[in-house]
């Protein structure tokens, strides 16, 4: 008589456990499907935790740590579905230079406040284009890849000058399907991203002016991170315009 479904899934757990193989299985993500959330209760958690960060129940480096376990958990096929990415492949024209930035409308997911208080978007480039490099102030921000490869670098912005930023590199790396990163003032703010397939996409959550203290501005801080390398690791990055770094860089 052929076993069960369940005594079958008994019989390979037991197995598992007799030649200790439950922890590599784990590890590869090979059960992550049976415990991932519904993405409605994803999107839920998220809310809750930017929550947390504007009431500073969390530091920014505190929420970039949760963020990051978050995203690690997300059914990265029912995300892309609920945005709708392959309607946007079909309708929306990548451009030469630099990213397309396109809005997502998370109106009729059930349970979740009109007000969700993050900033959400989809970054597209086509082969060889870039998210330019660029930093910010009282932001933090999650990545996560939908589609495509990536080169991702990341920077630690060290000091501010009149003309450059003293930066230091922290993260230089390839970045496929479901790899994610994050950013805050304090870690990893000053990020880049270059597609190196033919068509890349990444899905972004900002909170933007979480903290009352940090009084600079929040939009785009411009940079060259090809500049003089000093002692230290440190690099002098000179301020660009948006047009000066998209023309070298998007």
């Amino acid at each position: 008589m052929s076993p069960s479904r369940r005594e079958f899934s008994a019989q390979v757990l037991g197995s598992l456990v007799a030649f200790g193989l439950v922890e590599t299985v784990w590890r590869r993500d090979l059960f992550a499907d049976g415990v991932k959330p519904t993405i409605e209760a994803w999107l839920k958690d998220l809310v809750a935790m930017t929550a947390e960060l504007r009431g500073r129940k969390l530091t920014d480096v505190e929420f970039q740590g949760k963020m990051e376990e978050l995203y690690k958990k997300v059914d990265l096929a029912a995300l892309c579905s609920l945005i709708k990415l392959d309607d946007l492949e079909k309708t929306k024209k990548l451009p030469e230079s630099g990213a397309g930035n396109y809005s997502i409308d998370f109106a009729k997911v059930q349970g979740l406040p009109a007000d969700l208080r993050f900033g959400k978007q989809i970054f597209g480039c086509k082969k060889g284009r870039s998210i330019v490099p660029h930093g910010h102030a009282n932001m933090c921000t999650g990545f996560i890849v939908l589609k495509g490869e990536w080169h991702g670098r990341h920077y630690d912005k060290v000091e501010t000058q009149k003309d450059h930023y003293l930066i230091k590199p922290t993260i230089d790396k390839a970045f496929k399907a479901g790899e994610l990163s994050t950013i805050s003032d304090h870690k990893d703010n000053v990020h880049w991203f270059k597609a190196t397939s033919d068509v890349g996409y990444i899905f972004n959550v900002h909170v933007i002016g979480y903290d009352p203290d940090i009084k600079d501005a929040s939009g785009r801080l411009y940079l060259d991170p090809d500049g003089e390398k000093l002692e230290g690791g440190l690099i002098k990055a000179k301020k660009l315009s948006s047009d000066a770094c998209h023309k070298k860089y998007g």
